[in-house]
């Protein structure tokens, strides 16, 4: 069980550092000009951040489910009320980034008409002519 409890933190530090490792060249490229290097490091981070958030959810799950399976049941007790007490918060960190990967596409403004459109108020010639 400890050395489950060991990974697990270890796997978060390594995971929070990843995520501040590329929110400091984020930094120091916002004063370069290159928004194309900007917009990888945008995708990086929240690729960062994805991995963070399930290393925190999963961990104390996983050590929950060797722990119920060793008949360690207070322990298994505890670390699924961790996972729930990490998930909360978790779960809309996750979709924040998960949009962040995928962001919907932009707005197309329509152009005028390529036709004939009829004004309403009776008459039914065509503007402009």
């Amino acid at each position: 069980m400890g050395l489950l409890v060991l990974l697990w933190i270890c796997g978060l530090i390594a995971a929070a550092a990843w995520w501040v490792g590329i929110g400091l060249e984020q930094w120091s490229v916002s004063y370069g000009d290159q928004p194309g290097e900007f917009e990888d490091l945008k995708r990086r981070a929240s690729v960062a951040l994805l991995v963070a958030v399930l290393v925190a959810t999963a961990g104390p799950a996983v050590i929950a489910l060797v722990a119920y399976q060793l008949r360690r049941v207070r322990t298994a007790v505890v670390f699924l009320v961790l996972t729930v007490v990490i998930a909360v918060p978790a779960v809309p960190l996750a979709a924040s980034a998960g949009r962040d990967l995928n962001p919907a596409p932009a707005a197309t403004t329509p152009g005028p008409p390529e036709h004939c459109v009829e004004l309403s108020g009776g008459d039914t010639r065509c503007p402009g002519g």
